[in-house]
């Protein structure tokens, strides 16, 4: 019996999202060709990779980003998290409509747009993303600094991210934003993929439960680049503690920011995170949803300034 073949469109992922079709691989394997190696036929007939394969879905994510964004070199260390692109451009094209909102429905594009980005990791692939897209600027923090030394090895070897993306390492582990916002710094938007698990072992066995998924049958070890570092997995508390600390910390930069915004990966948390921002007294707050696949996750956006305020920032920043 001949298995159904998989749909060509993913019509969860945003309009403007260029991985919407499925991977063209010929096409990314002319642009790449050491993806080549890895691609084989899958059990619908299609050309794929093997998932499970940290080499593999590397040199997908490189082929990715030459193919679409003109990224010449791209890389992670061993043991770091290596980001699926498609889901990354959705939370980019989100926030572009987001800044929309404040912009007569037009996506504001250029340099004076600057974002700050909480945690940006040895990828950096947020910064990466959004200046390709949108041309716009970035501050990516990081508290691990290995990670921010690979993070600007990418950032040197694209010479069209020069003087567009700085980094700033952050040198407290007990604050998130503090630290990294100095007085003087404006930001229209802050994104951030928090840490996920409250401990190691929590984190240990949502890797397993990843990679034999992926696989389909029981691993007993996780491969290195499916391990990710202790900061990028969890933190105490979890996604619900770091959020709610975030929002805290948020208070105090009110004016120095237009909009906060954080991934939220568990529904269930935003009970407890609407709480937070009503206690923060917040002007506006938005839950916007995003899905990759069956993957669901939402954005959670904040903003401390009323709507006359938020014209006023626009007429000052944007023009």
């Amino acid at each position: 019996m001949k298995l159904k073949k998989q749909e060509n469109t993913k019509t969860t992922l945003h309009p403007r999202n260029a991985h919407r079709e499925r991977y063209d691989f010929p096409s990314l394997i002319s642009t790449h060709p050491e993806l080549g190696q890895f691609v084989s036929e899958n059990k619908y007939g299609d050309l794929s990779i093997d998932f499970a394969d940290p080499n593999a879905v590397i040199e997908l994510n490189r082929s990715l980003l030459k193919h679409f964004y003109q990224i010449s070199a791209w890389d992670i260390p061993k043991a770091y998290l290596c980001p699926p692109i498609p889901g990354r451009a959705d939370y980019i094209h989100y926030m572009a409509d987001l800044l929309s909102q404040n912009n007569d429905e037009q996506v504001p594009k250029g340099d004076k747009i600057k974002i700050l980005d909480v945690g940006t990791g040895a990828n950096c692939i947020y910064p990466i993303l959004g200046n390709s897209i949108y041309n716009w600027s970035f501050v990516g923090s990081e508290i691990d600094p290995k990670a921010l030394d690979a993070a600007q090895a990418n950032l040197y070897d694209n010479t069209q991210f020069r003087g567009k993306v700085i980094l700033r390492i952050q040198e407290n582990a007990d604050h998130i934003l503090e630290g990294i916002i100095k007085s003087d710094d404006v930001f229209d938007l802050s994104i951030c993929n928090p840490p996920f698990h409250e401990s190691p072992e929590a984190a240990a066995a949502g890797s397993l439960r990843k990679v034999k998924n992926l696989k389909g049958k029981k691993e007993q070890k996780v491969k290195l680049n499916f391990g990710g570092q202790s900061n990028e997995l969890w933190c105490e508390g979890g996604e619900l503690a770091f959020i709610q600390k975030m929002i805290r910390e948020s208070i105090v930069y009110k004016y120095n920011c237009l909009w906060f915004t954080t991934l939220v990966s568990k529904e269930e948390h935003l009970k407890e995170l609407i709480i937070a921002l009503k206690k923060a007294r917040v002007a506006e707050r938005k839950i916007i949803q995003m899905a990759q696949g069956n993957k669901k996750s939402r954005i959670l956006a904040w903003t401390f300034l009323n709507p006359e305020k938020q014209e006023a920032w626009r007429k000052r920043r944007w023009g």
